[in-house]
């Protein structure tokens, strides 16, 4: 694992369609996080960070959460082309997990109509999709592994703070972590 700027490792973490449980499970690291801000640098987040565009040269990504849009679709392509190790971060990304029902339920197009027509309260929402508003939805959602290669599987709804530590930790020493056993690679 090449680390760049100052010996540290370039991360980065996005946010696709999902709830921020993984993110919050990160954020329960805890101690390990000072540890970790020694040895990397956090380059693009939605946690802590305020920086818009995805960056070039980037080592490690975790992506939590599904495409489930035109917005999550363009991001996660240009993560893969700037990221040299993604990690499917949690179930949404490894299987879309609950963001998939979505597609028990028709396209997005029968999806806006239940969402902002049927279901809403004509005394509170007009009776129409917002145009110009949502990001434009995909037909159905998908795991990112459907849209670029994956080089880590990281699942859990969300992952434990010690599966993350887990897998993280061999990373911070070049090496890439041991995703067997029950404790690694349990979904849920």
């Amino acid at each position: 694992m090449a680390q760049e700027t100052q010996g540290k490792i370039r991360l980065a973490t996005i946010w696709l369609a999902g709830c921020s449980g993984c993110h919050m499970s990160f954020l329960d690291l805890d101690e390990f996080l000072i540890d970790l801000a020694q040895k990397v640098e956090v380059v693009f987040s939605p946690v802590g960070s305020d920086i818009k565009d995805y960056p070039e040269n980037v080592d490690v990504c975790l992506v939590e959460g599904a495409v489930a849009n035109e917005e999550n679709l363009a991001l996660l392509r240009q993560v893969r082309e700037n990221t040299k190790l993604v990690i499917a971060f949690g179930d949404c990304a490894v299987t879309t997990n609950v963001t998939g029902i979505r597609n028990q339920k028709g396209d997005q197009n029968e999806i806006l109509q239940r969402g902002y027509g049927e279901l809403t309260d004509e005394h509170q929402w007009p009776q129409q999709i917002p145009g110009g508003i949502l990001p434009p939805l995909l037909p159905k959602v998908l795991p990112i592994s459907a849209v670029v290669p994956i080089d880590i599987y990281l699942p859990g709804c969300p992952p434990s703070a010690e599966r993350i530590k887990a897998a993280i930790a061999p990373l911070l020493e070049g090496k890439l972590p041991a995703m067997v056993g029950r404790e690694m690679i349990k979904f849920g």
